[in-house]
């Protein structure tokens, strides 16, 4: 079984002073994409290169303490690709793809940190042109490879993915056009879709217990005030290898819980 974790970690710093290394070493994924490392290539040097036996990539931001993303894994990848050729996008630092090709096989495993629009309608507009640029890159790459992507999305897609979508609707992570755009993305027969949404085709009706994201703000967590920002997206022959899911609530390293899923799959 290949685990494969997600986690945003809110500073990579922050989350390893949170206990996030012996999690890894006792819960042993074979890959964990990381979103907001929030430092830059010096500040992991002799520390953070690995963790818990797992190799390191990275794309870091231009912008220090900022964003940034990440892969550690077990297996060494074919090829590493640092960002997705978006002049504005990709110097924040969002997207890391690492291929795991064989003779028979075209296979990407992607770390990606969607923008937040919750600061206001310069970042919210910027959030629309990142998923209008973003689109068909994953149609291309869906045209040509297999693909695991795992990432903070920032947006809930439905009702069942967040606890007050009633007073949410007008607010970053639940407009209706991010939702449409999820929408369309998973649609199983729309050629500009086809994209699967690993947790909901294994729990296609949990509510309260597919969180990953509570505010700090208030009692959130204690409540389980939350939404589900954290995703796996799959092509649908990888979405079908897909058996376990794991939303790890006992500790918590960042502001998100790590979602894992196994796959019947071999790198």
């Amino acid at each position: 079984m290949f685990k494969l974790t997600s986690l945003n970690l809110n500073g990579i710093r922050s989350a390893a002073s949170k206990g996030l290394e012996p999690w890894l070493e006792q819960y042993r994924p074979d890959c964990i994409c990381v979103q907001e490392v929030r430092c830059q290539a010096a500040d992991l040097q002799g520390r953070f290169e690995q963790l818990a036996g797992l190799q390191g990539h990275f794309h870091f931001a231009q912008r220090k303490g900022y964003s940034g993303v990440g892969i550690y894994t077990r297996h060494e990848p074919s090829d590493v690709r640092v960002g997705y050729g978006c002049g504005e996008f990709d110097p924040e630092g969002r997207y890391l793809e690492l291929r795991f090709d064989t003779p028979t096989r075209r296979l990407s495993i992607i770390s990606v940190y969607f923008p937040s629009g919750s600061s206001g309608e310069e970042r919210q507009l910027a959030k629309f042109r990142f998923l209008d640029n973003f689109h068909p890159h994953l149609m291309r790459l869906k045209a040509e490879r297999e693909f695991i992507l795992c990432g903070d999305i920032n947006i809930a897609h439905s009702q069942a993915d967040l606890k007050n979508w009633r007073s949410n609707q007008k607010n970053s992570g639940f407009l209706p056009e991010e939702r449409a755009w999820m929408t369309k993305l998973l649609h199983p027969t729309d050629p500009t879709g086809g994209l699967v949404d690993v947790y909901r085709h294994l729990k296609p009706h949990t509510t309260d217990e597919c969180y990953t994201w509570w505010s700090n703000r208030g009692q959130a967590y204690a409540n389980n005030v939350g939404w589900r920002l954290d995703y796996h997206l799959a092509t649908p022959a990888l979405a079908q290898l897909a058996r376990t899911e794991h939303i790890y609530k006992d500790q918590k390293f960042s502001d998100h819980a790590p979602i894992t899923v196994g796959y019947e799959l071999a790198l």
